[in-house]
């Protein structure tokens, strides 16, 4: 199941500066890793869909990505999103 609209919008609101910033660093990193526990769930049940694994690992990556750049440019809102999000390093 996909992230909905619904979902996306609420994550905006937490993470985001104002409820229609989709766009910070914060906020893209939030869609990703809700997306990243969706698609968690369904390989679990689904164990041979690959091209779902293969998105998992692409999701992953283009995290990763921009958890560095957070790192780099803001070391208290890297930390910050760590903890709130549960993600380790």
């Amino acid at each position: 199941m996909s992230v909905t609209k619904e979902k996306i919008v609420e994550i905006t609101k937490d993470f985001g500066k104002n409820e229609n910033d989709f766009g910070s660093t914060e906020t893209q990193i939030a869609i990703f890793t809700e997306r990243i526990r969706n698609i968690t769930g369904h390989l679990k049940q689904n164990k041979k869909d690959h091209s779902g694994r293969r998105g998992l690992v692409i999701l992953v990556s283009k995290r990763r990505r921009l958890l560095d750049y957070l790192r780099k440019t803001n070391l208290n809102g890297y930390k910050n999103i760590l903890e709130q999000l549960n993600i380790r390093k």
